[in-house]
């Protein structure tokens, strides 16, 4: 009972503090700056990495995205920048949901850790701001809803997983994720995302039941590839920073996962309207 308190405490101060910052632009900057620091040292952990390039590449990446408009005045070159970012972050994620069907180690020669720290976790967070940045018109409305219906997936995932799964999904990966689960994450993300539709004019409802259903698929297959990988390294968590949760990359692996398919979709309705 004590550790259930724990976590749901942990849980609601975490959600609580993301969703506060996310309402001002450079609040939510730096909470995404934080967190994307605090998940790469995190992750270098896993995979046994100490060189200090990974945090250079971060820092650099994802302050000139923040601040791009503020040094250059113009949003076109971060707009064609985002765009190779994004083909090559979405090729490296197809990449690790390939190694998921393989009995093989994820990725581990020095060359692949650094890709896999700029493409899979830093460019995460870029892809995360960028949702908010909203294509130079910063909106907190998308990315907080793009939260909740993460949140939601995860709780129904773990709620109808546990009460009614059968089937296991990845049993050699994520034991306790079953099939019955990832239904009931995708069908309550659904049903969010018409709620969602009813509360904002940001997007249509049928834009948000497309946001869940990625949200869903992925987000799952991001939690899959940091289970494979906490799975190589011999440890069930990936740090210590939230009571009852364990690292913050447990609780942002689907997030930043999720994220450059996420943006892959607005940017295509930014094109087509």
């Amino acid at each position: 009972m004590k550790e259930l308190t724990t976590r749901a405490l942990s849980g609601l101060l975490f959600a609580s503090i993301l969703i506060g910052a996310l309402q001002l632009k450079y609040a939510c900057i730096a909470l995404f700056f934080m967190f994307g620091l605090i998940c790469l040292s995190e992750f270098n952990k896993l995979i046994h990495q100490k060189n200090i390039a990974s945090y250079i590449i971060f820092i650099v990446l994802f302050l000139a995205v923040a601040f791009w408009e503020n040094l250059f005045k113009s949003g076109k070159s971060l707009s064609d920048i985002s765009q190779i970012l994004l083909v090559i972050s979405v090729l490296v994620n197809l990449l690790l949901i390939r190694d998921l069907f393989s009995s093989k180690s994820l990725p581990s020669l020095l060359s692949n850790h650094f890709i896999n720290t700029t493409f899979y976790v830093s460019s995460g967070f870029v892809f995360l701001l960028l949702i908010a940045l909203n294509f130079e018109n910063y909106s907190p409305e998308i990315i907080t809803y793009i939260f909740i219906l993460i949140w939601i997936n995860d709780s129904f995932a773990y709620i109808v997983g546990k009460n009614f799964g059968k089937q296991k999904l990845f049993e050699s990966i994520s034991p306790k994720k079953t099939v019955e689960g990832f239904l009931g994450g995708v069908f309550f993300a659904a049903l969010g995302s018409y709620v969602i539709a009813n509360c904002t004019d940001s997007l249509p409802f049928t834009n948000w039941l497309i946001i869940s259903v990625i949200v869903s698929v992925f987000g799952t297959l991001g939690d899959l590839v940091e289970s494979k990988y906490k799975r190589q390294a011999g440890v069930k968590d990936s740090g210590k920073i939230m009571p009852g949760h364990g690292g913050l990359l447990d609780r942002l692996d689907s997030a930043i996962f999720a994220a450059p398919f996420i943006y892959l979709f607005l940017r295509i309705l930014n094109y087509v309207s």
